[in-house]
């Protein structure tokens, strides 16, 4: 696998507080990466170094197999979207986005070109030439998106693309970003783990300045494939136990309390079903795990999966909070 950004024995510090201590991943080529952690796990620093706004203690970043200490020949190769980026207010847009443009090398014809398509990508093209003030705030992080989208980017870096937005925004905006990835590697961040997981399929979580894990989402949640499955009535010690022993299923847990719904329709009741990391046909055990709850009376009504990426990241930051911020405040 090809590896675009690499990052190997990176150490920060200030003063007494070590930022980033050995750190070191790779992110492959045309994949969709989240960094993770919680406040003050090193995440701005990270960032920081990666884009060369700081200077790290030891180690290095290569981006494109180039040092980033030599920024300038990643020139028109690597975007950033910082995630309070400014906009003049009352100017219009397709202005502001040519003027970016014509600061980076290029003819007006080209900026012009360039900036009309990027507005095409993320749907604002009919409002080219209002003021960014007119503009809703989901407008104006497309606005963002737009201009990180300008030229062709290899390596684009989107720090909390979809913060304050409404469901329908944040699902265009996670849309446009998974249309991007057959054509650059994307670094992005997100409050939402439920987001990362859908979106991203590889991760790296800091915690304290270190690297606590890194890897695919598939590999990382692999080993905590957790399944709730709502039922029409709980099921006795017996039960639990013959499902227990179907090949592939290495825990199962009947909650003590009805999934709700009291008053509101037929109650129901929740199994918590983990299924064993190294049982490659997952499929196949629920499909066995349905027909054993069929065959003993029991309506199955829905069966979800359990966001086994916030419980890996529960567990390995010490359960803090679930929602991991990403190149945040100064760290």
């Amino acid at each position: 696998m090809t590896h675009v950004v690499s990052i190997k024995g990176l150490s920060k510090r200030f003063g007494r507080i070590q930022a980033l201590s050995n750190v070191s991943f790779e992110v492959p080529s045309h994949s969709i990466f989240g960094l993770l952690g919680p406040n003050g796990a090193g995440k701005t620093t990270l960032f920081s170094i990666i884009a060369d706004f700081l200077k790290a203690d030891a180690g290095t970043v290569e981006v494109l197999g180039i040092d980033t200490r030599y920024i300038w020949r990643l020139r028109g190769r690597l975007s950033i979207l910082p995630q309070d980026a400014q906009f003049q207010r009352n100017v219009p847009i397709l202005e502001q986005l040519v003027f970016f443009r014509l600061l980076a090398g290029r003819t007006k014809r080209q900026a012009r070109e360039e900036v009309v398509h990027s507005l095409e990508l993320v749907g604002l093209q009919s409002v080219a030439k209002r003021r960014v003030s007119s503009l809703s705030h989901g407008m104006v992080k497309r606005l963002g998106i737009a201009q990180a989208f300008l030229g062709h980017p290899e390596v684009i870096l989107l720090d909390e693309p979809t913060s304050g937005l409404d469901p329908a925004s944040a699902r265009q905006i996670r849309d446009l970003v998974k249309q991007l990835q057959e054509r650059a590697t994307i670094i992005v961040s997100s409050h939402n783990l439920g987001e990362v997981q859908e979106l991203c399929d590889h991760v790296a979580i800091l915690n304290h300045g270190n690297l606590v894990l890194a890897g695919s989402v598939d590999d990382i949640t692999r080993a905590d494939r957790e399944y709730n499955l709502c039922l029409s009535r709980p099921l006795q010690n017996s039960e639990l136990q013959q499902l227990s022993s179907i090949e592939g299923v290495r825990s199962i847990k009947m909650l003590s309390h009805p999934g709700a719904h009291q008053g509101k329709g037929a109650a129901e009741y929740l199994v918590t079903l983990n299924l064993s990391a190294d049982h490659v046909e997952q499929d196949a055990v629920i499909a066995a795990i349905l027909r054993s709850v069929l065959d003993m009376g029991v309506t199955p009504r829905k069966l979800t999966e359990g966001r086994s990426l916030e419980s890996q990241f529960l567990e390995v930051t010490g359960g803090q909070s679930g929602h991991a911020v990403i190149l945040d405040s100064a760290e």
